[in-house]
């Protein structure tokens, strides 16, 4: 059972689409596009977590890159490390909006979202790993590099490594923390079953791995998968380490098509929020949403939170 478990934020492409439109899914920066042509638009979805009452919120940064601001927009590397220094801003200005509106202040921390090199490909291989047999842990680590410095720079309060197909990436990122040793961040994979990381590797060892690896994590876990997996994926974990610090944040129950770019409902699908007692139960101290879960979503699982906490601790 965890002592303190902490709530993210949801699905920052699914919050912002109630600002910008639908048109987010099929656009190779994706959520990165905004932060450079609608910024405010993205403080409008930091503010609403808040409000929701999530703890941590993630930047908008996560397909956020210099190879892909250039390819797309035509933005030379220095103002695409503005744009991606500003996303910490935003996400400040946020929570400055949600304290205003609430006439209350928020102890809320701004974690500095940096996908996979899969995202920037545009090909859905964040959720296959597929291109790591082709690009080397340094080039990895050379890619990653200007967008994590960025988010230091801008005073990310963690760094969130997330939707990471394989351990090579992993590692590629936990080696390029070590160059800044002031700073903490989680590792989150992308899985392909419950046993399984999306390109077929031991979720439970790639776990133990990354803990060996480091002392900058506060957590690792896994994120952008179906909820009904969570406890099966992560049981063994919470019962032999039960010292571990993990972290889960599911979509919200549907399923993606990379091929139509589209998500569809399963019949007998069961939304995440039913499942927080569950993983609470587990003890995961960190839990959030990710596709498909805006700030109803993350209300939802405020509310559940509290009443868990008010029985349990």
């Amino acid at each position: 059972m965890a002592k303190e478990v902490v709530l993210l934020d949801g699905g920052f492409s699914t919050q912002l689409a109630k600002y910008v439109g639908e048109q987010l899914d099929g656009d190779p920066l994706w959520t990165a596009k905004s932060l450079a042509q609608s910024p405010e638009k993205c403080t409008y979805v930091h503010r609403d977590f808040v409000l929701a009452g999530a703890n941590i919120i993630s930047t908008g940064s996560y397909q956020a890159t210099v190879e892909g601001y250039k390819t797309y927009i035509n933005m030379d590397k220095e103002q695409s490390l503005c744009v991606i220094r500003n996303s910490v801003s935003l996400a400040r200005q946020g929570i400055e909006m949600a304290q205003l509106e609430a006439g209350q202040t928020f102890n809320v921390k701004v974690a500095g979202s940096v996908g996979p090199y899969g995202a920037f490909l545009h090909d859905g291989s964040e959720y296959t790993g597929s291109y790591t047999n082709q690009v080397t842990t340094e080039k990895l680590i050379e890619w990653h590099r200007p967008r994590v410095q960025a988010l230091i720079e801008a005073g990310v309060d963690i760094l969130a490594f997330e939707t990471i197909p394989c351990f090579k990436e992993a590692e590629a990122l936990i080696k390029l923390l070590k160059e800044f040793p002031q700073a903490k961040a989680w590792v989150s994979f992308s899985i392909k079953n419950s046993n399984t990381v999306s390109n077929g590797e031991s979720f439970y060892d790639n776990i133990l791995k990354c803990w060996k690896e480091s002392n900058q994590l506060i957590a690792t876990g896994a994120n952008c998968f179906n909820p009904s997996l969570v406890s099966s994926l992560f049981k063994d974990l919470t019962k032999n380490h039960p010292s571990l610090s993990l972290i889960t944040y599911p979509n919200k129950g549907e399923t993606y098509d990379t091929q139509s770019q589209q998500w569809h409902n399963s019949e007998n699908s069961a939304s995440i929020e039913s499942y927080i007692n569950e993983w609470m139960d587990l003890g995961i101290a960190y839990i959030g949403g990710c596709c498909r879960t805006d700030d109803k979503v993350i209300h939802m699982m405020s509310k559940d939170m509290k009443k868990w906490k008010s029985i349990n601790l």
